[in-house]
């Protein structure tokens, strides 16, 4: 088995998916102008290919143990790569809509398997390093997601977002097929159909209400209102249903180990931390700065390389320091660069702000590899595919939820300040209108509005950065709920895992 084989396709395979979760949103503008969409409307290639990605993901752990991890990830990859053909040479945004749709059926299955895969061919003690290598192409691909989209938006068109898939995942398929070995099947496994609909659902609308309540003004809103209170009994449902029946969808075992349970509960906390100032800085610097998408991208790149030389470097400390310390010191690194941004202003520069991004991008990285390592430490062998697919799936919704409330918090937040700072601005004090008028001619009123709601922006963002800067300090105790065993016992098991 040629592993070095295996770590390249499978990372070929993960920045598959992860770049194509940002590539396509600074191409948005032109796929609008070109399929003659509205705005809202064009939000559905994002939307469409986040909704079908979770709600397929649940069903990835059984179609590996009824069928085998490497078919399946061959199909996945296969059926992305086509896809992402077909979104190319869509000519109408329902066609487009529908290919990204089948583009993140497709995908839910290569972010679990591809790590999953590349566990199994690395002894328990070398996880780390293996989790390292696979973790650079799921933390970093997002980051390069809207570097290249811009480019290749502005050098050729906005179709290249999705034909550049195509040899990418070409080259993913052939050194799968090359490299994989072919895993044991579980056959007389049950498929839970009524407990997978129920969850298929309950995450479907979930993601839904998240993807779609800031711009619908969430309870204000009838369908994000429904889509919540569907998405609650259906999941209350399911709960009840997997205590109750004789097969339920996810083996009981899982649940009983307590790392992957603190796997499933830090993300809640830690993965907002890593998606949201990726999110909202790109914003800012084209919103507030009036740089360009490229310029944008290109100052969230250090954030990606930071990201990389974390994950390579503690992936062979992980081996000989606790991970608990290693992702404390990670979040401790992401503190220091989150105060920084609680006082952002316009006039900050982008080299300033690609240095907070390059130590922000090895704070998370040291966290993200460390607990990711801590939440497999003790899981069986067996059940490592199905726990992959359950912490991708606590990382999909945990990072929605993130940028949905932070979003809010934002929009909230602008709203309050410009009420504020407009107190400040009287109709009687008419020395100062005065005084604008002077300076800036017939134009004062709409000059000095204008200042107000800038004002108001960059203190909203502030407001969100010190949000995050307060989970950051939460998510350290969270640290504790790992229990990492003894050096010995778990060579004792890699041993035991290595016999026939």
């Amino acid at each position: 088995m040629n592993r070095g084989l295996v770590v390249a396709s499978t990372m070929l395979a993960t920045m598959l998916y992860a770049i194509d979760t940002t590539i396509a949103n600074v191409a948005l503008p032109h796929i609008q102008g070109s399929l003659q969409a509205s705005p809202d409307q064009v939000l559905w290639v994002l939307t469409s290919y986040i909704v079908t990605s979770a709600i397929a993901t649940p069903i990835v752990g059984f179609l590996a143990l009824r069928i085998g991890e490497r078919p399946i990830l061959l199909m996945s990859v296969a059926g992305f790569t086509i896809a992402s053909m077909l979104c190319g040479i869509a000519t109408s945004l329902p066609e487009l809509v529908f290919f990204r749709a089948a583009q993140g059926a497709c995908g839910a299955a290569l972010i679990p398997l591809s790590q999953s895969s590349l566990l199994s061919v690395f002894p328990r003690e070398r996880h780390g390093t293996a989790l390292a290598l696979w973790g650079v192409g799921v933390m970093v691909g997002p980051v390069i997601g809207p570097t290249l989209g811009g480019w290749l938006t502005e050098t050729l068109n906005w179709r290249w977002v999705f034909y550049i898939n195509v040899p990418v995942g070409a080259l993913a398929w052939l050194g799968l097929t090359a490299s994989l070995p072919h895993g044991a099947k579980f056959k007389d496994r049950v498929f839970d159909l009524k407990g997978f609909v129920m969850l298929a659902l309950a995450i479907g609308l979930a993601q839904l209400a998240l993807d779609r309540g800031n711009s619908q003004g969430w309870l204000d809103s009838a369908e994000i209102v429904t889509e919540m209170l569907l998405a609650g009994v259906l999941f209350y449902m399911f709960v009840v249903h997997t205590l109750t029946t004789l097969n339920p969808f996810f083996e009981p075992a899982l649940f009983r180990d307590r790392n992957l349970m603190a796997g499933l509960i830090t993300p809640f906390v830690v993965f907002p931390l890593i998606m949201v100032p990726g999110a909202l800085l790109p914003v800012f610097m084209q919103q507030l700065q009036d740089h360009t998408a490229y310029t944008a991208g290109m100052v969230m790149a250090p954030r990606g390389i930071g990201m990389a030389i974390a994950m390579l470097s503690g992936g062979r400390l992980i081996t000989r320091v606790d991970s608990r310390l290693l992702a404390a010191i990670g979040l401790g690194i992401v503190l220091g660069s989150c105060v920084p941004l609680v006082h952002i202003t316009t006039d900050t520069t982008a080299a300033s702000i690609a240095a907070i991004t390059f130590f922000q991008g090895i704070g998370m990285g040291l966290t993200f590899l460390c607990i990711n390592a801590a939440a497999y430490a003790t899981l069986p062998s067996a059940l490592r595919t199905e726990g992959a697919v359950l912490v991708t799936l606590g990382r999909t919704l945990s990072g929605a939820i993130g940028i949905s409330i932070c979003g809010s918090i934002l929009t909230h937040s602008i709203a309050a300040n410009q009420s504020r700072l407009v107190e400040f601005l009287s109709p009687f004090d008419t020395e100062r209108w005065a005084a604008a008028a002077h300076l800036m001619g017939e134009r004062a009123n709409a000059v000095l509005m204008a200042q107000v709601q800038q004002q108001a922006t960059v203190i909203g963002y502030e407001n969100v950065f010190a949000v995050i800067s307060g989970l950051a300090l939460l998510a350290i105790p969270l640290l504790l709920l790992f229990k990492l065993p003894p050096r010995k016992l778990a060579a004792d098991a890699t041993r035991a895992e290595a016999l026939p």
